[in-house]
């Protein structure tokens, strides 16, 4: 796979809007859309003796414990593989030989395709993406406070996702928009994830009714036919565990129909430390990877080389309060442990940016980055929630959305490489300068400095005086009014009209059918 993102400049299909590179960024100031790779190896936390402990005691773990599969479907399927599945039972014990060879066939890379080929997004290798905070119950802002979602604020968080080019995709619905009925909710929000946006998206795997329309509403977005959309991943889904060691009878209809159509899994266990799995890290990531292995294996037994992710979302709790601890040392932990383990499968690595702060403050602000720097240390692809999360995940903000894009920006400047060669080690420059000179004004620094650094959103490099001649504002009130000159300068991307009239005709046709009645 190449060094850059997809080409631009490639055959636009059906359905592909203006592209995301090269056009002038409206609003903020913002570098063209680029997906970031890493340019240094990730960290190891345990040797690989220790790697294998923690392996084997996963295969331990399913083969004498097992993990109870909610569906009968998917325990027939499992049968016919050859795993144990006890009679009159739900739960299903693996060979380790099993597992071992299920997971050979998980493949190391792939592209995850968007209506807009600019913005396709490669996932696994030294590919990292980040997508938009998802699934708050719960939105915010400084003007109107914290609120239940609504479809007004899901919209506008989709706007900015599409609007900011360090977003490289949309996970899920940012805010649950509660004020649409629950059996045509998701039609709604999927239909908006294609006429707001030009990026790669999510559907929730929630039944096998609302995943199929996910499906289909993904082949419409991009133009394309039943065929291509099973050659080309165009769609993902998160798989959660009902850890410890369950998976439920929805999750099992998404991971059915979703790889049998060679689309994308991202497996991922919600083990928090003294809760749903051990109280050590250790222990809770040995259950974590044992329940990974059991939604990956499952996903190559439906279709081999289906398209599937090892997520990791083990973190521990407050013991005095039972509540969910994000950005802490020990989260740092696990996120580097199970990206070691993902390597050792060489399947792509889901984690999270994520934080318990209730407001947009100092909290909010180093749990994030403490998240974030365990992500890219542990080797991260795709880094769930990266822009918006508040609140354990209570609340998607508006301010927070800012916050996150400026260290996602940081960050990806971060990966960029450092290039030695006569240009950037500047001899002429120093030569010209000599000894108690400044460089403000040599043509080595002139020709390069509005590319020479990373200029922050939030940061306010002023001296006190004039910043307090500004009206000396904080980060979270600059960040307030970013997000709405954000929103001011929106612009929907350019759509084939015959795609959006198919849509609104698939979308009509369903609702008119009721939508999906919940059967589980």
């Amino acid at each position: 796979m190449s060094d850059t993102t997809p080409d631009p400049s490639a055959t636009t299909r059906r359905g592909g809007g203006r592209s995301g590179r090269g056009a002038k960024p409206r609003g903020l100031p913002q570098k063209p859309f680029r997906q970031p790779k890493r340019r240094f190896p990730p960290m190891r936390i345990v040797s690989d003796d220790e790697l294998e402990a923690i392996h084997q005691t996963s295969l331990t773990i399913l083969e004498e414990i097992g993990m109870d599969f909610l569906n009968e479907d998917a325990r027939a399927l499992l049968k016919q593989a050859g795993a144990n599945v006890d009679p009159g039972s739900q739960r299903v014990r693996f060979d380790r030989a099993m597992i071992e060879q299920a997971i050979e066939t998980c493949p190391a890379e792939f592209v995850l395709h968007a209506r807009n080929p600019a913005h396709h997004i490669n996932f696994g290798g030294d590919w990292v993406a980040f997508p938009q905070m998802a699934s708050a119950p719960n939105c915010s802002d400084t003007d109107k406070g914290r609120r239940p979602g609504n479809q007004e604020d899901f919209r506008n968080l989709l706007k900015l996702a599409q609007s900011f080019n360090i977003l490289h995709l949309t996970g899920g619905y940012p805010v649950e928009p509660v004020d649409l009925h629950s059996s045509v909710r998701h039609l709604d929000c999927l239909s908006d994830f294609v006429k707001l946006t030009d990026k790669a998206f999510h559907a929730y795997s929630l039944g096998r009714g609302r995943i199929l329309d996910g499906i289909e509403i993904a082949r419409i977005g991009r133009g394309i036919s039943h065929e291509q959309l099973e050659r080309e991943c165009s769609l993902f889904t998160i798989i959660n565990s009902s850890s410890p060691l369950r998976l439920d009878d929805p999750m099992l209809q998404g991971i059915m129909e979703m790889s049998a159509r060679n689309q994308l899994v991202v497996m991922t266990p919600f083990t928090l430390a003294g809760a749903m799995a051990p109280v050590t890290i250790v222990g809770a990531v040995a259950q974590q990877n044992a329940e990974a292995l059991a939604g990956m294996a499952f996903t190559q037994i439906v279709r081999k080389g289906a398209p599937v992710a090892y997520g990791g979302f083990t973190s521990n709790v407050d013991m005095k309060s039972g509540a969910p601890a994000f950005g802490t040392p020990e989260y740092m932990k696990a996120q580097v442990l199970g990206g070691q383990l993902a390597r050792r499968y060489h399947v792509p690595y889901r984690t999270s940016n994520v934080n318990a702060a209730n407001t947009v403050d100092a909290q909010a602000a180093y749990e994030s980055v403490f998240s974030l720097w365990g992500a890219m240390m542990g080797g991260g692809n795709f880094i769930m929630h990266s822009a918006g999360w508040l609140e354990g995940g209570l609340t998607c903000s508006f301010e927070k959305t800012i916050l996150d894009v400026d260290l996602l920006q940081m960050v990806a400047e971060f990966m960029d490489p450092l290039v030695v060669d006569e240009d950037t080690l500047a001899m002429e420059a120093i030569r010209d300068v000599g000894p108690g000179g400044h460089y403000f004004g040599t043509p080595h620094t002139q020709a390069r400095y509005r590319d020479a650094f990373y200029a922050p959103l939030l940061s306010d490099w002023r001296n006190f005086e004039s910043w307090q001649e500004a009206g000396s504002p904080t980060a979270i009130e600059k960040a307030n009014r970013l997000w709405k000159e954000m929103l001011a300068a929106y612009e929907a991307p350019a759509i084939d009209p015959a795609v959006v009239e198919e849509l609104d005709a698939y979308v009509a046709k369903r609702k008119g059918e009721g939508g999906f009645k919940t059967d589980f």
